[in-house]
């Protein structure tokens, strides 16, 4: 369902620039320059309303987090969310993933999230799977080697397909639950689809793939 526009949403934006990065060409040789601290660095690709990143880094103040959406009008709610509660170590990425070929990072991040992410089920669309092997060589050039992927989806068709496209792509797969709340796994933060999709009984597909010495290949 297509999310309506929001109301001042680019004056709500403007009121947030501290927390809003709209052109990564600065930061494509060191990716963690962002902040420019030294800390370890998150991402997350597709931050939907926040729910999850502002949790996260609330948890994890020694830890820095990008949060990567196109979509402005449900990006403005997050940011605001992460503006009201003062985090320092949240900023935003506002444009397509995609854009992240052009980086040459020497350093790295530390781990990127996938949550829930469109799985475009039609054959012809898979290529723009975010855990396709096209985005997944793009990863490679600002992950550091060790590095990992948490990933997690309600859909049964994308999760088997990403743990083959882990596979093929070289990464070391752990931690790979059918159901996670019933897993047992601890630490868990839900999104909000998350929490509707649990609500509504369905299991969530949870895995981390680990980068372990590989290369980068370039995509077109």
């Amino acid at each position: 369902m297509r999310m309506r526009k929001k109301k001042h949403r680019d004056e709500r934006l403007e009121a947030c620039s501290d927390l809003l990065i709209y052109d990564i060409e600065p930061f494509k040789k060191d990716i963690t320059s962002v902040f420019g601290n030294g800390r370890p660095l998150h991402i997350e690709l597709g931050c939907g309303k926040g729910k999850f990143i502002s949790e996260t880094a609330l948890k994890n103040p020694g830890i820095d987090f990008l949060a990567c959406e196109k979509n402005k009008d449900v990006l403005v709610l997050a940011v605001e969310k992460v503006k009201e509660l003062g985090l320092k170590n949240v900023k935003f990425f506002c444009g397509d993933i995609i854009t992240f070929k052009d980086i040459e990072s020497k350093k790295g991040c530390d781990r990127i999230y996938i949550n829930f992410c469109d799985p475009l089920p039609k054959m012809g669309k898979r290529k723009q799977r975010l855990t396709h092997e096209r985005f997944l060589s793009i990863y490679s050039k600002f992950i550091r080697p060790g590095g990992e992927i948490f990933f997690k989806t309600d859909d049964p068709g994308l999760f088997e397909f990403s743990l083959n496209s882990f596979s093929d792509f070289g990464l070391r797969l752990r931690n790979i639950t059918f159901d996670l709340l019933n897993s047992g796994f601890e630490g868990n933060i839900m999104t909000e689809y998350e929490t509707k999709f649990s609500e509504m009984g369905m299991p969530i597909f949870r895995c981390e793939a680990i980068y372990e010495n590989v290369p980068v290949v370039p995509k077109n």
